[in-house]
């Protein structure tokens, strides 16, 4: 008997063991290690999706849970979007999509990324939806184009939502026919996304033990003792995310041009010229990825021929005032079109505040330019006037480098070894000198 019950209690202990062992590694999964925070804030741009990249590799590399990519946007341009989509859904490692903080948005394109997410949250007091295709400069697209565009977006959104339910399929399809937009509660109730969560530590809260399908595999996510590690963009992806936005680009562009034109009237330096080509090397950059007007660019260029003209014009201005109205017809037209999206727009009074100081800048350049042109030119002895100097005897002076016999230019004024003078009229070989009023 006793024999029976020891054989039990070691069977007993045993399977303890056994269970403990099964449960701790199974508590090991989500502990010890850290998720991988990615923050999208702005327009859906070429760098974030390098950025986005970077960061699933990074995740995959340390065999991180899951990934975080934190979403604030109004859109951007459905290629791009595509792209971003396709990363997510072939991404080896769960991606978690959460619209955050609040007030913000997932728009336009931001819809469907956080449709293709493994898991989707939102904070409160954010918006998803009006994920209506536009043109590639904003503009509505044409009967027969928004058809067909309409209908690839909503199949692709069909094939998102579709796991989410009924509900949800026809929302994500409202967004797209109808641009409809809704609160995170709206999206919530209607399967379109998992969770709302005040903060991170109430995603990784909620998100613990939530089962998703990555590459059709299911998996169970667990955050118990898991840290939340931002991935931050490199220099260079900040750089170049910069240069997506339309004022900076329209200030280097107009920059660039500037330095350029100083360039040409000033020949012999190098500093002005190459600043300006890097200037406008870094704003054609933005030009390539921007939706733009190119029609703009030609009234752009045009304000700077006629700034360089009216240096050789007889009625000095009046070409300088004209390049400052094109300048700004130009930007106008390259970035704020008639349907360009509003994100993608330049700023006007930044327009008509750098045309007006570009403008006086070259009025000022034109003014200096002229002068120098006027100005009689001086030779031999005559360039000495003006020139400091100091005496060394009671008749002579060190001007130049040299020892010149002088004469005081002005009666009672003696002049003394050692005072500071200047010279104010040459005579024959001696010059005429007064003391420095300096």
């Amino acid at each position: 008997m006793q024999s029976k019950l020891g054989q039990v209690l070691r069977l007993w202990l045993l399977a303890g063991a056994l269970a403990g062992f099964l449960c701790g590694g199974a508590q090991a999964q989500g502990t010890g290690g850290r998720v991988l925070r990615l923050i999208w804030d702005g327009p859906l741009t070429p760098p974030l999706l390098t950025y986005l990249e970077r960061g699933l590799a990074q995740a995959q590399a340390e065999a991180a849970p899951f990934i975080i990519l934190q979403l604030n946007t109004p859109g951007g341009q459905l290629d791009l979007m595509e792209k971003v989509v396709a990363q997510l859904r072939n991404s080896a490692t769960p991606v978690v999509v959460y619209v955050a903080p609040r007030g913000a948005m997932a728009g336009s394109a931001g819809t469907l990324i956080t449709l293709a997410g493994h898991v989707a949250a939102m904070a409160p007091e954010t918006a998803i939806g009006a994920a209506s295709p536009v043109g590639g400069q904003g503009e509505d697209l044409g009967t027969t184009l928004e058809a067909k565009q309409k209908e690839a977006t909503m199949a692709l959104a069909r094939g998102l939502a579709e796991r989410r339910g009924p509900a949800a399929v026809r929302l994500a399809e409202a967004t797209i026919d109808t641009a409809e937009a809704v609160t995170a509660s709206e999206a919530l109730e209607a399967g379109l996304i998992d969770f709302i969560a005040v903060d991170l530590p109430d995603l990784l809260r909620q998100v613990d033990e939530f089962a998703v399908q990555v590459g059709g595999q299911p998996r169970t996510l667990l955050t118990r003792g898991l840290i939340v590690a931002d991935v931050n963009m490199t220099w260079v992806e900040l750089v170049l995310n910069q240069l997506t936005n339309p004022n900076i680009v329209f200030f280097l562009l107009s920059l660039g041009g500037l330095l350029i034109y100083v360039e040409l009237q000033t020949p012999g330096g190098w500093v002005a010229g190459f600043l300006g080509a890097v200037c406008l090397t870094l704003a054609f950059y933005g030009l390539g990825v921007l939706p733009v007007n190119w029609f703009g660019l030609a009234f752009i260029v045009m304000a700077f021929v006629l700034f360089g003209i009216d240096l050789y014009a007889p009625s000095h201005g009046g070409l300088t005032l004209a390049g400052m109205i094109a300048l700004i017809v130009g930007a106008l037209v390259l970035f704020n079109s008639p349907g360009s999206l509003p994100f993608f727009r330049v700023n006007v009074p930044l327009v008509v505040g750098t045309a007006v100081v570009l403008g006086g800048t070259m009025l000022a350049l034109l003014t200096y330019a002229l002068r120098t042109i006027r100005r009689p030119a001086l030779q031999g002895a005559q360039t000495l006037v003006g020139q400091p100097g100091v005496m060394r005897s009671p008749e002579s002076a060190q001007v130049a480098g040299e020892l010149w016999t002088v004469e005081p230019a002005e009666r009672g004024q003696p002049l003394q070894p050692g005072d500071a003078i200047e010279v104010a009229e040459v005579k024959g070989l001696r010059l005429r000198v007064r003391k420095s009023r300096s």
